[in-house]
């Protein structure tokens, strides 16, 4: 488990590093599309190193206001504080903030930067619908998360894609509504190398999204059995887990306020996907997320 926890560190070095180079390349692009030169190219650099440095200490408060969740009331929600006290005391864990999102759908999700700064958020439909023993093996799913270290990575994600497709978006629209043929009419023909570069920034600012998102399903479907399996040995019974998986399995309700920025931090996929549509298995390719059938099949082997 240690070797695990060292590598997820090492991972989210190479991750945070890969997301400041997308966004800088992103931003890069946007300003040599409307004529910066590179003084804008080293000015969008620091922009991106600023993004990372404030994705570190703040993409967990955006993650919950995104999700609109709210505190979790001690008295109200006893159970849910109770059963999260007594596994950070096996765990070895401080105690998270404890937050819960107003949503029919049962889901849940873990995040901040590191076990003494974490957060674990539910759904009102999950402690509705799960009975003590399910709970327990999702929020020791969660937990895990946290213990592990997955949390910090997958909560710049957050930040990090959310951005990145923001940036892109507003330089194609500006591109593709005459904001490009704009500047070539005021600045004159740029010759073979402008529109080498005017080529190449709109094919990042088109490839980049793709690109983060690829990255953020890269990060997403290991950490899942890992956490399935650390859940399991921190309760020590694995029809807990199970049984709130294949709950999870049936429950064909989305969470309204997931995004897919914001996908890969819930314990199953928060958003819509049918299986029978033309084309869903090539999307589902793309999911944050494994299939519960194998989560389920993996632990039923344990």
């Amino acid at each position: 488990m240690n070797e695990q926890i060292a590598r997820n560190k090492r991972r989210m070095f190479y991750m945070l590093l890969g997301f400041v180079v997308i966004i800088t390349l992103v931003a890069a692009a946007l300003v040599l599309l409307f004529g910066g030169g590179w003084v804008g190219v080293i000015l969008a650099f620091v922009i991106a190193m600023a993004l990372a440095w404030g994705s570190y200490f703040n993409s967990d408060k955006i993650a919950i206001a995104a999700s609109r969740a709210k505190p979790a009331d001690p008295t109200e929600y006893r159970r849910y504080h109770n059963l999260v006290e007594g596994l950070c005391i096996a765990a070895g864990l401080p105690k998270p903030k404890l937050y819960v999102v107003d949503d029919p759908a049962p889901n849940a999700f873990a995040t901040g930067r590191n076990p003494k700064h974490a957060t674990v958020a539910v759904t009102s439909g999950l402690l509705e619908e799960m009975n003590r023993v399910e709970l327990e093996g999702v929020l020791a799913h969660e937990l895990s998360h946290v213990k592990n270290y997955d949390i910090l990575v997958t909560t710049i994600a957050v930040t990090a894609v959310g951005t990145i497709a923001l940036i892109s978006d507003i330089g194609l629209r500006f591109a593709f509504w005459g904001g490009l043929s704009d500047r070539r009419d005021n600045n004159g023909d740029a010759g073979p190398i402008g529109a080498i570069i005017a080529i190449a920034s709109l094919a990042v600012l088109m490839l980049a999204p793709f690109a983060g998102y690829l990255m953020q399903m890269a990060m997403s479907r290991n950490r899942e059995y890992l956490a399935d399996a650390s859940g399991v040995q921190l309760t020590r019974y694995p029809p807990g887990l199970i049984s709130a998986l294949e709950k999870l399995r049936d429950d064909q309700a989305v969470v309204h306020h997931a995004t897919k920025a914001t996908a890969q931090m819930w314990i199953e996929q928060p958003l819509e996907t049918d299986k029978d549509k033309p084309g869903s298995r090539f999307n589902n390719l793309f999911d944050t997320h494994p299939p519960l059938e194998d989560r389920i099949r993996r632990l039923q082997e344990m």
